[in-house]
């Protein structure tokens, strides 16, 4: 079954990620391994049908190999390293209101059991999600099939993930005023707001927390503080824009909001083992040896 899901991602692939025409689904293949690469995961859950991938955020590091599942709560800047290939996956795009939908079509209004404090979960995958992935990957084949069937097989899908070890976390996602539901908030308002001068305190406020909660529960759910939670936003957008090519290291910093570019350089150095302007230099030229 694991091989039929992997063959119909690949079949939908331009490129290694790709966006498709069956909402909130996203198909990933890659058929070497690449380099450590920076990502900004949004809250989802990663199906994996083939090889390997561990992503490192914060503290925590984690892998998610062939026939496992991945939930992110929170969105999280971090980086992924493919540790087998070919590797391919389908990601669904968590969307609370969909979740609550069905939790209310359930008649479940409060969840089974309160989940630990971490933003992310790993499980394996049972035969049943299996099938139904597969289901919503193929509705690519039959693009007639989509607005008939595409809606609900996400509900099938989340049917069967909230009978799983992801249950839990998921019903805090839906719940509105859960604390799960504020670090999700914070995150995101976080996210927004990355390139302006924040403190603990603004970012409290806007999640309807103390600052002593906040710092517990948004460490507890994304491996760092809310703090180093914006430094790694800056950074990631930082280097994007290096890569990109005519921006300097002093343009980049300014933009994504140091007041010192002696900072910024050692912030960067330290994220990511060289001066920015040769790690950039060292990416394109992996882009372009890959190309």
């Amino acid at each position: 079954m694991l091989d039929q899901l992997a063959a119909a991602i690949a079949r939908h692939t331009d490129g290694w990620w790709s966006a498709t025409s069956v909402p909130r689904l996203t198909v990933v293949a890659l058929d070497e391994l690449v380099a450590a690469t920076d990502l900004l995961y949004e809250p989802m859950v990663c199906f994996v049908a083939d090889g390997a991938k561990r992503t490192l955020a914060g503290d925590r590091s984690w892998v998610a190999g062939r026939g496992e599942m991945f939930l992110s709560s929170v969105t999280l800047p971090v980086t992924a390293s493919f540790e087998r290939a070919p590797y391919r996956s389908a990601v669904l795009h968590l969307d609370s209101r969909v979740l609550t939908d069905l939790l209310l079509e359930l008649d479940e209004t409060s969840p089974r059991a309160l989940p630990g404090p971490g933003g992310q979960v790993t499980a394996p995958m049972t035969p049943e999600l299996v099938d139904v992935v597969t289901r919503w990957v193929r509705l690519l084949d039959t693009p007639e099939d989509i607005r008939p069937l595409a809606a609900r097989t996400e509900s099938e899908i989340l049917y069967r993930l909230l009978s799983s070890p992801l249950g839990p976390v998921l019903r805090q996602i839906a719940m509105a005023d859960s604390g799960a539901s504020r670090i999700r908030d914070a995150a995101a308002w976080i996210s927004t707001h990355y390139s302006a001068p924040l403190t603990v305190e603004e970012i409290a406020a806007a999640a309807h927390m103390s600052t002593a909660t906040l710092h517990r529960h948004f460490k507890a759910a994304t491996g760092m503080s809310p703090m180093r939670f914006q430094k790694h936003l800056r950074l990631q957008e930082a280097r994007r824009l290096l890569v990109g090519g005519d921006t300097t290291a002093a343009q980049a910093a300014e933009a994504v909001g140091y007041a010192s570019a002696t900072q910024f350089n050692r912030e960067y150095r330290r994220a990511y083992g060289l001066p920015p302007a040769q790690d950039a230099a060292r990416l394109r030229s992996r882009l372009t040896t890959a190309g």
